[in-house]
């Protein structure tokens, strides 16, 4: 017997249920004994096929279920009986199932949907009360089951009929009444193109889906006659509701905003609420991703992809013990809540995400107005520098004209917003100005240094809108704004002309071609950065370093033709080049210092420098 429930327990097929006999037989067990056996056998298999049973039963049941389910989920008339119909297939493992519908205006069924239909005249197939078995059915009210259509007499054939089913090829045929309280509204039924029987069980499995399937038909009637009858008045009704809506939106908004106006509160007020009513601890992050308040640890790529789906689903989102609410405007991310907590109520974290966006929007609002006002100071500087009231206005905004001040020209790639957001942000911070003037963002900086200014302003845009931003600065100085801005600009494009886009200068850093692009022009100043040094070793020992130098350029760099020129040993025109190559320092003859020397040597023959030329002794 332990045997047998063991084949029971792992649900073994019949044959296997012959093992133990056998073993028993091959050990010489006496006649009794097997025959106890085939009787515990035979009494096994009772049990195995009941179970089977009940384990189909119960399969039919949960399809039956999940079939009522997915009824009464759909709403449109033709997806509910498309679906009706699938399932009767797939339930009974028919070839096809069909569905014929009472038509009351000419008394009969007719045809409405098909699945796994072939012929085009079945289809079309209309069945008179009383005709065929479908027919029957309608008339009957009384499910009818026949293993061989053709030759079954119960029912009354019409040729028409006839001939669709044989085209259809159908043998075996069952059939429902969908009924509704005593009224048959149609029959549903599932066929084979081979002989079969149907079983009771089958029978009655297609009539509980035909009860659930009638209810389920006759709702999605009355709610497109419900649609259509109040088609007339939706207009009215839609016109009624937005305007409640947008009441009820306006009404909330203004309550919010109301009480946090009057507490001052901040992020960090919101986020102390939450975790005071929620517990656990909290994050906020800005639209980066950086954290504003609080810390849950580290966060890995996971939590941003959560924060992502947030948005998109417009609700709370668990990953682990972490509940995430990320909140956007026009698609771009705005803040974004992380609530480390095991059990919390999503609908506050979510409500608090909305607080916190609001506080930063104010907060941008803010900062945008306040740019707005820098930047049209700064425009009115740059574009009508003899204006009256423009020292007043810049004070009221904390910006002292009369204070050393580095005008920065930045011209980036097109990213308009994120970079007048940049500049904006980085005129609050250092209490100067910026403005936002077609590809390029302007900056009025307190302070000196204007190629440090320049280097520092190009490579934090740079960053900031992950592509390369080129800067030009200069130094206001005793001039106006708007001259030290020409130049600046002036010193950006040379900057892009000279395939140095992504980098900062000022007219200084940028060598002969400052001279170019530098409003005053300082060729003084050109010549003693360049040549200073050797004219000063000229001046204390009274050599010819200078004349040395522009005879060696003027010979062609040959050292026996400069010898030549100013009679002398060409070793002394070594060592004199020797001499001016530790002064000038290493790589004075590559190509572009070699002409930044040559043009300051004109210029110093032309008396651009502090320190005259002075030939003296030449102990070199």
């Amino acid at each position: 017997m332990i045997k047998f429930l063991e084949l029971l327990a792992r649900e073994a097929s019949a044959v296997e249920f012959e093992g133990p006999i056998i073993e028993a037989r091959a050990a010489g067990a006496d006649p009794a004994a097997i025959e106890e056996l085939e009787r515990a056998k035979v009494q096994a298999l009772k049990v195995r096929d009941l179970l089977k049973r009940r384990a189909r039963r119960e399969a039919e049941l949960s399809a039956l279920y999940d079939t009522a389910g997915d009824l009464a989920a759909l709403r449109d008339l033709d997806a509910v009986l498309e679906a009706i119909v699938h399932r009767a297939r797939q339930l009974l493992a028919t070839d096809i199932a069909y569905m014929t519908l009472h038509d009351p205006e000419r008394g009969d069924t007719y045809m409405r949907v098909t699945d796994g239909s072939i012929s085009a005249k079945f289809r079309a197939l209309r069945l008179a009360m009383g005709a065929g078995l479908g027919g029957l059915v309608a008339q009957t009210a009384v499910p009818y089951a026949t293993a061989d259509y053709f030759a079954d007499a119960r029912f009354r054939h019409k040729d028409d009929i006839d001939e669709a089913v044989r085209e259809e090829g159908l043998v075996a045929i069952l059939g429902v009444p969908l009924r509704l309280g005593q009224r048959v509204i149609g029959v549903l039924m599932a066929a084979n193109r081979s002989a079969r029987p149907f079983h009771q069980e089958e029978v009655s499995l297609l009539a509980s889906l035909a009860a659930h399937a009638a209810v389920a038909i006759d709702n999605a009637r009355l709610l497109q006659e419900t649609r259509n009858a109040l088609e007339e008045l939706s207009h009215a009704h839609r016109t009624v509701r937005e305007h409640g809506e947008a009441v009820e939106r306006a009404a909330m908004a203004h309550d919010r905003m109301t009480s946090l106006v009057l507490r001052g509160g901040g992020i960090e007020d919101v986020a102390a609420v939450v975790t005071d009513v929620l517990g656990g601890s909290l994050a906020v992050l800005d639209d980066l991703g950086r954290p504003i308040s609080g810390d849950v640890g580290e966060l890995d790529a996971g939590v941003f992809e959560a924060a992502q789906a947030s948005r998109a689903l417009g609700r709370t989102v668990r990953r682990g013990d972490l509940l995430i609410a990320s909140v956007d405007v026009g698609g771009e991310p705005l803040c974004t809540l992380i609530l480390r907590s095991d059990d919390a109520d999503e609908r506050i974290l979510e409500r608090a995400a909305l607080v916190c966006a609001l506080l930063l929007l104010f907060r941008r609002s803010v900062a945008e107005a306040e740019g707005r006002v820098r930047g049209e100071l700064l425009d009115d500087l740059i574009s009508r520098p003899g204006s009256p009231g423009l020292a007043d206005r810049a004070r009221r905004l904390g910006v002292d004209l009369g204070a050393p001040h580095v005008v920065v020209v930045l011209k980036h790639g097109g990213q308009r917003e994120r970079a007048a957001f940049w500049a904006s942000s980085q005129a609050t911070m250092r209490h100067g100005l910026a403005a936002g003037r077609g590809e390029e963002v302007v900056l009025l900086l307190p302070g000196r240094n204007a190629g440090a200014v320049a280097q520092r302003a190009a490579a934090e845009l740079s960053a900031s809108l992950h592509t390369s931003a080129t800067a030009g600065a200069c130094d206001v100085g005793g001039r106006e704004v708007a001259a030290a801005y020409q130049e600046a600009r002036r010193c950006a494009e040379a900057l892009i002309a000279l395939g140095r886009a992504g980098d900062g200068a000022s007219a200084a850093e940028l060598g002969f071609v400052g001279l170019l692009v530098g409003d005053g022009r300082d060729v003084r100043g050109f010549v003693r950065r360049v040549l200073g040094a050797v004219v000063d070793y000229d001046a204390r020992r009274g050599t010819a370093l200078v004349a040395t130098l522009a005879a060696y350029f003027g010979s062609g760099g040959s050292p026996s033709r400069t010898a030549e020129t100013m009679h002398i040993h060409v070793n002394t025109v070594t060592q004199r080049l020797d001499r001016i190559g530790k002064l000038l320092g290493d790589g004075w003859l590559e190509p572009e210092r070699a002409l930044e020397i040559q043009l300051a040597l004109r210029l110093h023959r032309l008396g651009h420098t502090s320190t005259p030329e002075t030939v003296g002794p030449d102990p070199i």
